[in-house]
């Protein structure tokens, strides 16, 4: 992998993570319709660690918050939310765990990619525009989290979105559409580390070059940017560019891998 790989890549992760369009996915798309060698799952991790470092910087007076009231004062608006966070990430995590093997070969085929891209986006669709926006972050209770956390687990299969999948999972809960990022975004915080230390045992010295921390650095920057964009857009706009975008890129894809590109 070259360093222009490598900043390519970043801008991929770093748009795909917090945007409804599967970060996973375009990982995967991206070296198949350039011809790139695959670099396996573990530098697609590593880059998950750059907009894991992009959502503390962005959210850290809320995690502060969080980690403070959620350890010493439960009883709080943002202490039972910061328990409802963890229940979230369970599921999730699980799913990750038992079926990393799945992920890193048949999840991965472009047929499977771009039924998932469009499906996802009609759910989106559907959950964003026969939902009801009422909840604000501090009115979310325990059963949002579980829902929440339980649909999260899907976000194993590239083209559900982990962003994406939560936040329609949110909507459906009656979160505003801001609520639902913003909560799907905190969510990421503990997912994101936690399948980070799993795969980054692997890594080795060799690993540890130029186009990897260019990787981790760019999707970083690129990965603040795109949360502060979708919170700011989301307060005026609903999903539907997303969705657009979702249904016409799977369709690109089915049609390409059955022409045997």
């Amino acid at each position: 992998m070259t360093v222009f790989d490598a900043i390519i890549l970043g801008i991929v992760q770093g748009v795909g993570e917090f945007l409804p369009i599967s970060s996973s996915a375009h990982l995967v798309l991206v070296p198949w319709l350039m011809g790139w060698r695959y670099e396996g799952l573990t530098f697609d991790v590593a880059l998950h660690m750059g907009t894991l470092l992009a959502v503390v910087v962005y959210f850290w007076q809320d995690w502060l918050l969080l980690l403070h009231d959620g350890l010493l004062w439960r009883r709080t608006t943002e202490g039972r939310l910061f328990w409802y966070l963890v229940v979230a990430t369970i599921p999730g995590a699980a799913f990750g765990f038992l079926f990393e093997k799945q992920a890193e070969t048949i999840f991965r085929d472009p047929l499977v990619i771009g039924a998932m891209l469009m499906a996802m986006g009609v759910f989106l669709y559907l959950a964003d525009t026969r939902a009801s926006a009422y909840k604000n972050l501090h009115e979310v209770g325990l059963g949002d989290g579980i829902w929440i956390g339980i649909s999260q687990a899907l976000a194993i299969i590239p083209g559900v979105s982990r962003s994406g999948i939560t936040m329609a999972a949110g909507r459906l809960t009656g979160m505003k559409r801001e609520t639902a990022a913003r909560f799907s975004f905190l969510m990421s915080t503990p997912i994101i580390l936690g399948a980070g230390l799993l795969q980054l045992r692997h890594l080795t010295p060799a690993d540890l070059n130029a186009p990897f921390y260019t990787g981790v650095a760019v999707s970083a920057v690129v990965g603040f940017i795109s949360i502060k964009f979708l919170l700011q857009y989301l307060n005026r706009h609903s999903f539907g560019l997303f969705v657009w975008y979702r249904l016409i890129l799977g369709a690109v894809v089915i049609a390409l891998a059955l022409l045997g590109r």
